[in-house]
């Protein structure tokens, strides 16, 4: 049985006092739930975070990690800094940093890897855009990008969660039916079970384009989709625990 993970990006959004109104949001809400939530910040706030979530049930997580164990790598952040700061996750491949930062698939996998062997959980993002949608490459797209990643974890591939973003239904309103983004993450799945049969049944994946409190419960309910990664509606806590309990 997969524990369903909501996790929140908050993007390059927030502040120190936006951010602990937030974050006693989430604290503040004593109904159990059966999913795991978890919030991935900005690096600055990781020292904030990991002190109010300390000891709660809610983790966090960073939004990006070098590949690179240590050096002179400018601006770059650790593996090792994140697991000071009690990091649980780290986001890995988002289509943002993808497309502005031009990442390959190579260095995603680079970077899956380094977490891995580091101990932390990466979420890693794979997604069609729009074009390539129209173009039904939807799965050649998807297969592309994982590809790199399983081979650079091999035998670790249980030790992370796999995040399916449709790059066109990122903070644009739109979002995959569920019975669309069902069949990426089948497909995704499939495409783990290749290399690790019995491995595939416990990798965790994310539905990542816009899941919203309205839309959540639908999503959810398919079987290959193991919870969200959350963009904007993470940094409202009511809908960020609407979503939770959804799951």
């Amino acid at each position: 049985m997969r524990t369903p993970l909501i996790a929140g990006n908050w993007k390059m959004n927030g502040g120190l006092a936006s951010n602990a109104t937030l974050l006693a949001g989430l604290l503040g809400d004593k109904t159990e739930l059966s999913a795991e939530l978890a919030v991935c910040v900005p690096a600055p706030y990781l020292a904030q975070v990991q002190s109010a979530l300390g000891g709660s049930p809610v983790r966090w997580g960073a939004q990006d990690v070098s590949a690179h164990e240590r050096g002179a790598f400018t601006g770059e952040v650790s593996a090792e800094m994140l697991q000071e700061f009690g990091c649980s996750y780290v986001i890995v491949g988002h289509s943002e940093r993808r497309s502005y930062h031009a990442e390959s698939d190579e260095l995603v996998a680079q970077k899956a890897l380094r977490a891995v062997t580091t101990g932390l959980t990466p979420i890693v993002c794979v997604g069609e855009t729009l074009e390539e949608r129209e173009q039904g490459a939807t799965d050649a797209v998807v297969a592309r990008q994982l590809a790199p990643v399983l081979d650079a974890v091999g035998t670790q591939l249980t030790s992370m969660v796999i995040a399916y973003e449709p790059v066109w239904a990122i903070g644009t309103g739109k979002t995959a039916t569920p019975d669309m983004a069902q069949q990426v993450h089948a497909r995704i799945r499939v495409l783990i079970a290749e290399r690790d049969a019995e491995g595939a049944q416990q990798v965790r994946l994310l539905y990542g384009g816009s899941m919203k409190p309205d839309n959540a419960k639908d999503l959810l309910a398919m079987p290959d989709i193991d919870g969200g990664l959350i963009g904007g509606a993470s940094l409202n806590a009511p809908d960020f625990l609407a979503i939770a309990h959804a799951a």
